[in-house]
């Protein structure tokens, strides 16, 4: 089969979006992890759903992380090596992760709320590596990646190695572990889209990584030779029962239109993989000029991006002020999803301040408060009534929605408070 990149990367989404949704097998994850070097003591620290045996390394361990870091993990999957690396950052450091597979970052989010990480410590951002990254220049200290470059088409592969160059820190390093082709790969593998979904058909070999890396800005690379059997993959399938969904190298389930989900008898077990491939470790940092940049202090361009979509905000009904006036005092709640700052220097009379930013992930105590308080609106206000309000708004009707609850009515106060301010001239201080 030929394999273009449009159609590569919506192959591997697929596969990989089968592999969010299928039933854990713990056994084969456990084995194919600690293969590649996680410990025990390090798999049983994180939940347990989010390793599910599609690496091909630990490039946490050696990653030298330190506290207070900004940290992003390009196909972070079910958030393995994000946890890992927030427990090495600690609360005062970031970690993001970006992956294209919506069901993927659906899972990791979960796995971050039993854990009770939220953003900005923990994030986790749905994002095609092919396309420019939702992240800032000069704002990472260190970009980790697990067994997903071989899964980028060729231009991807250049692509992502320029966009890391251009997030990173002077100085600042790159991890990655990747399946690399020891030899040529004939077009009966390059071209059979099962072994390009299980990171053999898009592995390059050492010298073409290192052009790409060096085409991109880095200078020096260091390639390492984990010497891992490739073929625990296969082995690890056959001990478990049921036989998992996922392993990388293993045959992962693809689209409807190439093939039904993997089974021990995938084209990918007939070969020896470590015959044609090899799992590196690579190491690569990026040069320090000793010229003055401007360092961000926050990675993600959109904070918004580490949440889920809204629905249609659109369609929620815009309350007046005057109309929002006459009915305060009465069964209301009037939320300022603005900063303390900004709440402070006024708000409306009444209001209570609830951070844009923290408003998705309480929404289960918002909730239980305006249940038991007995209000019958809710409504959501911020500068403009353009972003932050809106979204909230949006994400409170969502939530709603998705639980089956009945609630209040959700508003969003038209033009927010400078509107508030210019019609009625009540700061509320």
């Amino acid at each position: 089969m030929s394999i273009n990149g449009t159609s590569l990367v919506a192959v591997v989404n697929a596969a990989y979006s089968s592999v969010a949704k299928a039933d854990a097998a713990p056994q084969y994850a456990s084995k194919v992890a600690q293969s590649f070097g996680y410990t025990l003591s390090q798999l049983e620290s994180i939940p347990k759903e989010s390793h599910m045996g599609l690496g091909c390394g630990n490039p946490t361990v050696n990653a030298t992380l330190k506290p207070g870091e900004v940290v992003l993990d390009l196909g972070s999957g079910g958030g393995i090596d994000v946890f890992l690396a927030a427990g090495q950052v600690g609360e005062k450091g970031q970690v993001v992760g970006l992956d294209g597979s919506a069901d993927m970052i659906k899972r990791a989010r979960a796995n971050a709320t039993r854990r009770g990480l939220f953003p900005p410590q923990v994030s986790f951002v749905e994002c095609q590596l092919t396309e420019c990254l939702p992240i800032n220049s000069n704002s990472v200290d260190c970009v980790l990646s697990n067994c997903v470059i071989n899964l980028l088409p060729q231009s991807g592969k250049e692509h992502i190695f320029r966009e890391v160059y251009r997030i990173l820190k002077p100085g600042g390093r790159v991890v990655l572990d990747d399946i690399l082709a020891k030899v040529e790969l004939p077009k009966s593998i390059r071209n059979d889209m099962k072994q390009y979904v299980s990171c053999i058909g898009g592995a390059v070999q050492v010298h073409e990584y290192q052009k790409m890396l060096y085409s991109a800005g880095f200078r020096d690379s260091v390639f390492v030779d984990s010497q891992a059997d490739l073929n625990v993959y296969m082995m690890a399938a056959e001990e478990d029962t049921p036989t998992p969904a996922a392993g990388c190298s293993g045959g992962l389930p693809e689209a409807k239109s190439c093939c039904s989900p993997s089974s021990k008898t995938s084209s990918a077990t007939k070969l020896d993989l470590n015959e044609w491939a090899a799992s590196y470790q690579i190491y690569v940092i990026k040069p320090d000029k000793q010229v003055p940049v401007g360092i961000i202090a926050q990675p993600l361009e959109r904070w918004w991006d580490a949440f889920p979509t809204v629905g249609d905000s659109a369609s929620i009904t815009r309350i007046s002020s005057t109309s929002l006036r006459e009915l305060l005092g009465s069964n209301v709640f009037v939320v300022d999803v603005r900063s303390e700052e900004e709440f402070v220097s006024g708000h409306i009379p009444g209001s209570r301040n609830i951070r844009a930013q923290t408003f998705f992930d309480r929404q289960a105590e918002f909730h239980a408060e305006v249940v038991s308080s007995g209000y019958g609106m809710v409504v959501f206000y911020c500068s403009s009534s353009l972003g932050r309000g809106p979204r909230c708004a949006g994400w409170y009707r969502d939530y709603l929605v998705d639980q089956e609850m009945k609630g209040p009515e959700v508003r969003i106060l038209e033009a927010g408070f400078r509107n508030w301010t210019e019609r009625l001239g009540e700061g509320g201080r």
